[in-house]
């Protein structure tokens, strides 16, 4: 498509009256998408395109961000990080989680006390440098928004804290919806 059409195709898509249009996406959402840290799925999608408001919004986010970072196209703002329990054999312990874009890793490890929970950085994540020099509070939720750890990242790139809950690691996370999410905190 060349940029006149895409242009004009863009106009359409923004300004068409859509009946009662309201904003059907929240921020996070929309962010997590441009960051890509959370694809929009299937029901999203078809939110965002059937909402002219929504899509502009998408649109303003969009280039927000990329005037955040001019020229900083390999240290990308981290937003957040999701991920999920996979199937796993039942007769051993889960030793680790990762998130979906794999710059996170969530390690247990075993004590005669319980569980003591590791937060790691992947090295490799685009935005690993910054956060490595800025080191701040992150916060590891379950699927039921329960706190699994919380706290200043080290200069390794680690937060860890004693498992709080009185399941073991994967029937916990079996019990709140398999899902865990790795945030910044706000300050």
């Amino acid at each position: 498509m060349t940029s006149p059409d895409r242009k004009l195709q863009e106009r359409l898509l923004l300004s068409r009256p859509v009946p009662g249009d309201r904003l059907m996406l929240a921020d996070e959402v929309l962010l997590a998408a441009l960051d890509g840290s959370q694809p929009l799925s299937p029901g999203e999608l078809a939110a965002l395109k059937g909402s002219p408001l929504t899509l502009r919004r998408f649109r303003q986010l969009s280039i927000e961000r990329r005037a955040a970072k001019p020229g900083v196209a390999n240290d990308p703002v981290w937003r957040g990080s999701g991920g999920m329990l996979r199937a796993a054999s039942t007769s051993a312990a889960l030793e680790s989680l990762v998130t979906d874009d794999g710059y996170w890793t969530l390690h247990f490890v075993a004590d005669e006390d319980g569980w003591q929970v590791i937060l790691a950085l992947e090295p490799a994540a685009p935005f690993a440098a910054r956060l490595l020099r800025e080191r701040p509070q992150v916060r590891v939720t379950d699927g039921g928004g329960g706190i699994v750890v919380q706290g200043q990242l080290d200069a390794d790139g680690e937060c860890e804290r004693r498992w709080a809950f009185p399941s073991p690691p994967a029937e916990h996370f079996q019990q709140h919806g398999a899902r865990f999410s790795v945030a910044p905190m706000a300050v």
